[in-house]
């Protein structure tokens, strides 16, 4: 009778234990840890419920299946050969700064899959590269232009991918290569049109000091156009009278002679 206990015993002990391992797994599995950055998406066989998980620790069916998916900014980075207006041919590197849209997270995952920046958004940006390069002529990409060009670019990106759920924060250019020949034609027409700025600068600055002169003479001109019609020959004989009275009134040795035969004032001359 002991010998049928023992077994039984061993059978209820085994049980038991793989109850308790059942347990142990089955709660385990019930928590998912999502990690910084990244939301979860919940499966259940198969299909995406919709419903979203934040960062940190959730409590989980364990028969849904938890993917991870990265909500910060990434980068893609191209490098084409793009066309211009006129049929050129260039090198064009820029990046693209994107992220996930948390709240659509669960339809990006169900509508593209975890790989979304390899399936539409890499092909979508080498498609605008080329139709916006091809927009504009060589030397407004190499020049002025690329701001326009990174401009339109991101929003015909934005208006892509925003209804896809992903956020397009940012297109870079960040460097234009041209043939040579076309490259070397166009510093120098730009290395001429700041020469032809110099000089309208220093021909504009010659200008101004002609006009400064000829303000400075005509001032002069009118001054002494006034002041002799302001003198008269009675003003500076009397004039003349004061200066002689000045002199007279000196600690000076000084010899006068009265009677200037051409205007009547007195003749001076020091002593010797």
């Amino acid at each position: 009778m002991a010998i049928e206990l023992q077994p039984r015993r061993a059978r209820r002990f085994g049980l038991s234990v793989v109850v308790l391992a059942l347990t142990f797994l089955t709660a385990s599995c019930a928590f998912r840890t999502i990690s910084t950055g990244h939301v979860g998406v919940t499966t259940l066989f198969g299909k995406v419920t919709g419903e979203q998980l934040g960062e940190g620790i959730h409590v989980v069916n364990p028969l849904k299946r938890v993917a991870e998916m990265s909500v910060r900014t990434q980068e893609v980075k191209e490098q084409a050969a793009v066309p211009s207006s006129e049929g050129l041919i260039m090198r064009l590197e820029a990046s693209l700064l994107f992220r996930v849209d948390p709240a659509r997270a669960p339809e990006v995952y169900r509508t593209i899959g975890p790989d979304y920046a390899q399936v539409i958004i890499t092909p979508n940006f080498r498609s605008v590269m080329r139709a916006i390069t091809a927009a504009h002529t060589a030397s407004t990409l190499y020049s002025e232009g690329r701001d326009i060009v990174a401009r339109q670019m991101l929003e015909m990106m934005q208006r892509s991918l925003g209804a896809r759920g992903i956020i397009v924060e940012n297109v870079l250019l960040r460097d234009i290569v041209l043939p040579d020949t076309l490259r070397q034609a166009i510093e120098a027409k730009q290395q001429a049109d700041q020469e032809a700025q110099r000089m309208n600068f220093v021909l504009q600055r010659e200008k101004q000091e002609a006009e400064r002169k000829r303000i400075e003479a005509q001032g002069i001109s009118d001054f002494q156009r006034i002041v002799a019609q302001g003198i008269s020959q009675q003003l500076l004989e009397w004039k003349g009278i004061e200066a002689t009275m000045e002199v007279a009134k000196s600690q000076n040795a000084k010899v006068i002679v009265i009677g200037n035969p051409k205007n009547g004032l007195p003749l001076i001359f020091p002593s010797q």
